[in-house]
């Protein structure tokens, strides 16, 4: 086929305006990651202390490739929580816990069950409500993160802390969440909770934005749906939260947390949870 040399740079042209827009594509489209899903374990706190193997044999089962532990080791050791993970294809992506288990004798015990499962992050779940209202409060408890910060840094391990509606109820007139962001090290975790920023008025995009750097692991929890509904029901715009989490933030792990059911319905819930994420493309 003979091609003239009109022809040839008009389809000179036309390679040329397809490089350009491909290479023009918007960076969110660009830079989005694939962020992998975990379970919190607080969403199926009775079930696994009755079958702690079982529950996670469960949650792969569904398609979770992590788990958040939640206060307790149900019974088992480091050694055991491991051989459970890895005979599930599990992995470890924080745990929730209270100053005392960081204090004193606690924390050895705690860092070295940590390291057995292959943990790097502790999250505080609850600061002492005096902390919370009041700026000196606040202040002390930014401190007290960074203590914890510094000492666990020494066994690459990261300390965070996991926000509830009343960390957006304004203390002398500022937000407790955003004064804790501002007033720590950049290496705390500031774990948002989508539904409890929501629940308590605050605003999750802004919050989340602000600090999506610090954003390592995120709680998704929905809010405001109706009765029986679960993540993907209610309020929040999920589309915005994972735009902000894979293009702009530095998240390496979604954690789904359900907390309006107990028992067996518990793990129907959690199951319908990640359904509905998988049909947000997740």
């Amino acid at each position: 086929m003979n091609i003239t040399r009109r022809e040839m740079l008009k389809l000179g042209a036309c390679g040329s305006a397809l490089w350009i827009a491909g290479s023009t594509r918007p960076a969110s489209a660009a830079a989005a990651r694939k962020i992998p899903i975990a379970l919190g374990m607080w969403s199926v706190r009775e079930e696994a202390q009755k079958d702690l193997a079982g529950v996670l044999g469960a949650t792969a089962e569904m398609g979770y490739q992590g788990v958040e532990l939640a206060h307790s080791d149900y019974g088992q050791d480091g050694a055991a929580w491991r051989k459970l993970l890895d005979k599930n294809g599990l992995k470890a992506c924080g745990m929730h816990t209270l100053v005392p288990k960081l204090e004193g004798d606690s924390f050895k015990k705690m860092v070295d069950f940590q390291q057995a499962i292959g943990n790097r992050y502790l999250i505080l779940a609850a600061l002492p409500a005096k902390n919370l209202t009041s700026i000196k409060g606040l202040v002390e408890a930014a401190k007290l993160l960074d203590d914890l910060a510094e000492k666990l840094q020494a066994h690459g391990m990261k300390i965070g802390y996991h926000c509830h509606g009343g960390d957006f109820q304004p203390a002398e007139g500022q937000i407790p969440w955003d004064v804790l962001g501002t007033k720590t090290r950049p290496e705390v975790i500031m774990q948002l909770d989508v539904g409890n920023c929501l629940g308590g008025g605050g605003d999750y995009l802004k919050m989340l934005d602000k600090f999506a750097a610090r954003a390592v692991t995120v709680h998704l929890k929905d809010y405001g749906g109706a009765p029986g509904s679960v993540l993907g029901e209610g309020k929040v715009q999920w589309s915005e939260v994972f735009r902000i989490c894979e293009t702009k933030g530095t998240t390496e792990w979604y954690i789904v947390e359900e907390e309006s059911r107990k028992g067996p319905e518990s793990l129907v819930a959690v199951r319908r949870c990640l359904e509905s994420l998988r049909k947000m493309g997740k």
